[in-house]
Parts: structure tokens; C-alpha cells; sequence
């Protein structure tokens, strides 16, 4: 069993190619960690052989074949072998129908990012695994998928780590830029994509929405440039992908009236947002005795252009209390949109 057990691994892996060989090699390296002596060429073939053709277990091999090099380094076609099914195991049950219609749906989400390199086993494996097509379960908005070659290309680039020559363009400037970046990650807010990289000279946090992005080519001989500090935790600290490193973090205190407090308290507006109760509750009701009913809610980020959005995307039904700077934009954001509403 600890010979199966260490053969089902190799079988299971998908990563890399084993032949006979290389299975009984392996077997003779791990074997001794389990206080067992090492075994031949010809005892991995009689597991293999009762494994697939007299053990209770439904194993199906198949062979396949690969270019390799020879102990002498000349090019050759090496036999491998690997399970038929690619979820098979002997120590864990076939897949459900439930858990075969989650994993197809997973992957067809997965392919629609069009040209994923090293992706093209997605249709392969659905093959293997007898995945039924059917009608979607999953709906993904149309517009976070319009540029899935590019989200695919960049996705490439970004997990192995390579320098790009990045050609873009500004929303007030259409004349094309070009800058050397290190890609770190892809992000999506508000239905659109944007490339999160660090500048190659500087290392500054740079910011790109792929619809403004031209094209991109790798650059080979320039050195990668790792971020500083962890991507995603720098992001928690604001509301979208606009990053100004000299606004402050600020705790906001904002007033949802009863027609949108339940709507802010299943979807928060920041992932710090937290409700106010006891004492805080009480303490804000003393002050503002004319915001009767609804709740009041604290959130902890940077002020940035898509926070100041977010706020007065609730018109009447959300007022902010603290702090005075962000209290005030969202008063001169409000009066110009009257001003022009008046001079119409």
C-alpha cells in the first residue's frame, strides 16, 4: 500500500511526466523514508499491472509520449503514462454530477479569457471528465470580458514575472506613451479592468485601466522590480484603484437613512465598515437630533475620487459627518452639479 500510495501521486500529477523509469527511481528514493527497501523496473510494472487490470479501484492508465533528452543529452520520445482521468485518485471517490457541473462551470468561466497561454488543456480536460455542456449558471458582465486576450496576455506576463514596454494612452490625451513597468496584478472594479505595476525606474505604484492600454511587448534583459510592499493590502485601504500616497487614512462617519441602510449593511461601502451602536449611537444622536431613525456606520480608508462617487452615489440617503475635508468635497462636488443643472 505505501508503493500505491506513492505510484497514485505520481499518476495524479499533471505537472510533470513519468515514465516506468522515473516511477521506479522515485520509488527508490522515498521507499527508505518509510523503512522499506527500494524495489525493480519489473515490480513497478506488476503494481501497475494489478492496479489497472485486478485491484477494486476502476484505474485507467493511458501512455503518452514526449520529447526528452537521453543520458547523452540526444533528443528522444519517452513513453510516459499518467491516469486517464485527471481528478483520479485511488484514494478518493469519483466526482459527483454536483461537483462535475461546479468544476465546468469553473471552467467555463475560466475560458472566457480568450488566449491563456499554457490554458489550452481547459477543453482537453473537459473532455476527459465527461463534462456535459449546459446552459450557464454563472453570468459574468460582458464588459469585464471585452478584453480578455489582453487580460490573458498580461495575466502571462505577470506570473512569470516579466518586465513589459508598455504602450498606453490618457482619457484627455489620445497621443500614445510609452513606459518600462514591472506588472504585478490585475484588478477589476466598477465592471472595468486595470493593470496594478510599479514603475522599473522609480518603483512607484502605477495604475493603468485596460481600455487605455495599447499594446505591450516583454522586455527581455531588464531586471523585474518586486513591490515593495503586499499589492493587495495597499489596495484595502481605499475604495477603487485610485491611490494618492499623501491622503491620509481617515475614520468617515456617515448617516444611512432607513430606506438604504440594509442595502450598505449586506454590501458595505469598505471592507472597515463597521455599524454604530451603544454609546457612539447615542453620543450622534445628541448631536444631530434631526437624523432620526436610520443607522450610522464608520468606514476607515484614503480619500481618493471613486470614495467621493461612491458617497454621493446616495444622493439624500447618506450624509457624511466626519471628517470636515471629506464633508466638504462632497459640498462642492454637490454645488457644481447645481450650478450647471441652473445654467441649463
Amino acid at each position: 500500500m505505501t508503493r500505491y500510495a506513492l505510484i497514485d501521486k505520481l499518476l495524479a500529477n499533471r505537472n510533470k511526466a513519468f515514465s516506468i523509469q522515473d516511477i521506479t527511481e522515485c520509488l527508490e528514493e522515498h521507499l527508505p523514508e518509510y523503512g522499506q527497501e527500494p524495489v525493480s523496473k519489473r515490480c513497478v510494472e506488476k503494481d501497475l499491472n494489478y492496479l489497472e487490470n485486478e485491484s477494486p479501484f476502476d484505474v485507467e492508465i493511458e501512455e503518452y509520449w514526449i520529447d526528452a533528452p537521453d543520458k547523452n543529452g540526444r533528443p528522444y520520445r519517452k513513453r510516459c503514462i499518467r491516469y486517464q482521468d485527471a481528478t483520479f485518485s485511488i484514494f478518493k471517490p469519483k466526482l459527483s454530477e454536483d461537483e462535475k457541473t461546479v468544476l465546468a462551470t469553473a471552467l467555463d468561466t475560466l475560458g472566457s479569457f480568450d488566449g491563456l497561454e499554457n490554458f489550452e488543456w481547459l477543453n482537453d480536460l473537459k473532455h476527459r471528465l465527461k463534462l456535459e455542456e449546459h446552459e450557464p449558471i454563472i453570468s459574468i458582465s460582458k464588459n469585464l470580458i471585452s478584453n480578455s486576450s489582453l487580460i490573458a496576455r498580461l495575466f502571462t506576463v505577470i506570473r512569470t514575472k516579466q518586465v513589459i514596454s508598455l504602450i498606453y494612452h490618457t482619457f484627455s490625451n489620445s497621443e500614445s506613451r510609452a513606459v518600462e513597468i514591472s506588472p504585478y496584478l490585475l484588478k477589476e472594479y466598477n465592471n472595468r479592468w486595470y493593470l496594478i505595476a510599479g514603475a522599473c525606474d522609480t518603483g512607484k505604484l502605477l495604475t493603468f485601466p485596460l481600455d487605455r492600454i495599447d499594446d505591450f511587448t516583454p522586455t527581455l534583459f531588464a531586471k523585474y522590480r518586486e513591490p515593495i510592499e503586499d499589492i493587495n493590502e495597499h489596495y484595502e485601504e481605499i475604495i477603487g484603484v485610485t491611490f494618492d500616497e499623501d491622503a491620509p487614512l481617515q475614520e468617515i462617519i456617515f448617516w444611512i437613512s432607513d430606506k438604504s441602510k440594509d442595502y450598505v449593511i449586506t454590501k458595505p461601502i469598505h471592507g472597515s465598515q463597521k455599524t454604530l451602536k451603544r454609546e457612539k449611537d447615542s453620543y450622534l444622536r445628541r448631536v444631530y437630533p434631526k437624523l432620526k431613525n436610520g443607522k450610522f456606520f464608520q468606514i476607515e480608508c484614503r480619500e481618493n475620487y471613486e470614495l467621493i462617487r461612491e458617497l454621493i452615489s446616495f444622493g439624500p440617503e447618506l450624509l457624511v459627518l466626519s471628517p470636515i475635508n471629506i464633508k466638504n468635497q462632497i459640498l462642492k462636488n454637490l454645488d457644481g452639479l447645481l450650478q450647471r443643472y441652473k445654467s441649463l
